[in-house]
């Protein structure tokens, strides 16, 4: 039949759940390219909330359009994979298409909205997402794991459904039927539908959902995986000065010069000498920066994702195997390189010598089930640390740390559940077995053998003791936020990397856009403030002090103020709404820039934790612009652990003359509180 050849890939699961309804359109003449009305889709449940719309759909509104659901986890590493087929898909089709991604949580940390919106910033969706944290509509389309998929004809009839991870060529085939047979007959509607995509109406940030961060004490640099800018950032590890800037910020995948070179959602790092290994997690592929000659090229992956399965022990030329969302890497002995290879659920390694990939743990399936290296099951390893013949990894599905002892030919785990469970999580300290996590991302040595832990959805930093399996908090709140501190008064937002050197445990703080630096000594938390933050702005071209040719964010551009030669002032006056103040206990800071011999700042970056604050500066005759980049941290006045950030970066001209008021010049802003809707998790019952 030409149905099955048509969606042959594509299996046709008619649940109960989905049943016919009163006043379906019936079909004029049978056709593989439409539901039956027998299969009417139900209405989406009324009680959910919505994201990146203005408000809620029905599917009575989306009549005459195809419809594709889409149910994910935003940990799910097989969901992640289908978001650029997604993306094909709607360049493709366009507004014949609406994607509508109902985002069901696994974990209890997914189904808070707040946090949603985040990923949905992170993940760059451009269409509606429904936070379904009840499992609600869920039931009313019988998905019944990460990823499923169910397609709506243009008159609201259920066409077909399938889980798993689905190629491009697929959807293809059955969706260019369903234009080619709706537009023949009339009924498919191209009308776009409006959106309000999240974030768009914030400002950039100097830094966009940093993954992964390394601290290289033998060379005196910290580099960090800028993940959302597709960039690597060297800076110095003690003044935080910005070094290099690697990559061109666009996605892509090219190599060659620094500055030309581009990546795809960079994460893990790994450093030997001047030579910097990164882990380009959606270009499904191995980098490798040599810092001294400026040059990036590729060591191991194509650029595709890989579909085919490998096993321990098999050997494969490192440049023309496809790779599979490799998160993390790191150093074992000798030419070995470690990768944690989330999409396959296995670690595997690259021998720098040879230039040969290879599984080195687990045989693929997703599990948490401990053995033989060759026989051991994984869950989306997301994070290495090796020492000693030990690696150890972040086992994020299974929210465990587990090791490999590759001289006992073992896999065991040192934290976390014992169950081979992939729904036991929690937030519990205490010795293996009895200890819970949420999800961890990442995991790194500490002085004294002892083993750190990025616990990224409890927004925890964590300790692991090797000797007696033990797991103790150290620092952060499990409710998250962005407040500097002491030990639990900190607060992260979902830390997905982490790497000590000296004293000093520095954290990708992934959602709060930021590089955080514990001193382990004191157990202050700090954020990181870079020298010459000018240097990391994204966008237009423009002039700085002391750099040239320095990418500018999208800016406020102010109306030009004239001010008086000679010595002056710039004033930032902040106005909260009634119920809110600056974080007196957060590193506000402002960061000032012009062209040089007209506006002199007498400092390029100042603290504040006032609401006015003045910057001196030293004017002479002539016309410059004045960049001023201000980050404001505050917090409702009773209830401190609730804290915001305002980004914002401006663009002032300034006429400076000999005979002008010598008035200040002046900045005024209006800072607004985001109104912040966070769900529940009704803690279902269910099962992997």
């Amino acid at each position: 039949m030409r149905l099955f050849a048509v969606i042959a890939c594509f299996l046709f699961l008619l649940p109960a759940a989905v049943g016919a309804q009163d006043g379906a359109t019936p079909m004029t003449e049978p056709s593989p390219f439409a539901g039956s009305p027998d299969l009417a889709a139900p209405e989406f449940y009324p009680d959910v909330e919505w994201i990146n719309v203005p408000a809620p759909l029905t599917l009575q509104d989306l009549r005459g359009k195809i419809v594709l659901l889409d149910f994910w986890t935003y940990g799910c590493i097989n969901c992640i994979h289908m978001i650029p087929v997604i993306e094909q898909l709607q360049e493709r089709y366009g507004d014949a298409l609406a994607v509508i991604s109902i985002h069901s949580a696994k974990f209890e940390n997914e189904g808070e909205t707040e946090n949603i919106r985040q990923i949905v910033q992170r993940y760059e969706l451009q269409h509606p997402v429904i936070n379904d944290n009840q499992f609600i509509v869920w039931r009313q389309f019988g998905a019944q794991a990460w990823p499923t998929f169910v397609i709506i004809d243009p008159r609201g009839n259920v066409l077909a459904r399938q889980a798993g991870e689905i190629p491009f060529e697929a959807f293809d085939r059955l969706l260019t039927g369903m234009v080619e047979y709706f537009d023949s007959t009339g009924e498919l509607d191209r009308t776009p539908l409006e959106l309000t995509p999240e974030g768009a109406d914030r400002p950039a940030n100097l830094l966009a959902f940093p993954g992964k961060v390394l601290a290289d004490a033998a060379g005196g640099r910290l580099f960090i995986s800028d993940t959302n800018h597709h960039r690597i950032i060297v800076t110095d590890l003690e003044t935080y000065e910005v070094q290099q800037v690697i990559g061109t910020s666009a996605r892509g995948f090219v190599d060659g010069a620094l500055s030309d070179a581009q990546f795809n959602k960079p994460h893990g790092l790994a450093v030997r000498g001047d030579l910097l290994y990164v882990a380009d997690t959606e270009n499904h592929a191995i980098r490798v920066i040599d810092l001294a000659t400026g040059t990036v090229s590729t060591v191991a992956g194509t650029g595709a994702n890989a579909f085919q399965s490998f096993a321990v022990g098999e050997r494969l030329p490192a440049l023309t195997t496809n790779l599979r969302s490799p998160w993390d890497v790191t150093f074992g002995d000798g030419d070995t390189l470690y990768i944690a290879m989330a999409g396959s659920h296995q670690i595997w390694s690259l021998d720098l010598a040879e230039q040969t990939v290879g599984v080195v743990i687990g045989n693929g399936r997703e599990s948490a089930l401990n053995g033989t290296l060759r026989d051991s099951e994984l869950a989306q390893p997301s994070g290495l640390f090796y020492r000693d013949g030990v690696l150890y990894f972040a086992d994020s599905e299974s929210s465990t740390i587990r090791a490999a002892d590759f001289a006992e030919d073992r896999v065991y785990t040192v934290s976390g559940t014992l169950d081979n469970n992939l729904f036991d999580y929690g937030d519990v300290d205490g010795v293996v077995g009895e200890s819970r996590l949420q999800h961890p991302l990442s995991v790194t040595g500490g002085a004294e053998g002892v083993v750190l832990i990025a616990d990224t959805y409890n927004n925890r930093i964590k300790a692991l003791d090797p000797a007696t399996n033990s797991t103790q908090t150290l620092y952060g709140s499990s409710d998250g936020g962005f407040v500097d501190g002491i030990g639990v008064d900190a607060a992260f937002y979902e830390p997905g990397g982490i790497s000590y050197a000296d004293g000093l445990l520095f954290v990708a703080d992934t959602n709060n856009h930021a590089i955080r630096v514990i001193d382990l000594a004191t157990n202050s938390v700090q954020t990181i403030q870079f020298a010459n933050p000018e240097t990391l702005l994204i966008g237009t071209r423009t002039t700085v002090i002391g750099v040239t040719n320095v990418d500018q964010v999208s800016a406020i551009a102010l109306e030009a103020q004239t001010v008086s030669a000679g010595e002056g002032a710039l004033i930032i006056r902040l106005q909260l709404e009634e119920g809110y103040k600056i974080n007196p206990d957060a590193p506000s800071q402002i960061d000032i820039a012009s062209e040089d011999g007209v506006i002199t700042p007498a400092t390029l970056n100042q603290s504040f934790r006032a609401n006015e604050i003045s910057v001196p500066l030293t004017l002479s005759a002539g016309d410059a612009v004045l960049y001023v980049h201000v980050q404001t941290y505050f917090c409702e006045d009773e209830r401190e652990t609730l804290c915001f950030l305002d980004d914002v970066y401006y663009e002032l001209p300034v006429n400076v003359t000999d005979d002008a008021d010598s008035a200040p010049l002046l900045i005024e802003r209006a800072i607004t509180p985001p109104q912040i809707d966070i769900g529940g998790f009704s803690g279902l019952g269910l099962s992997d």
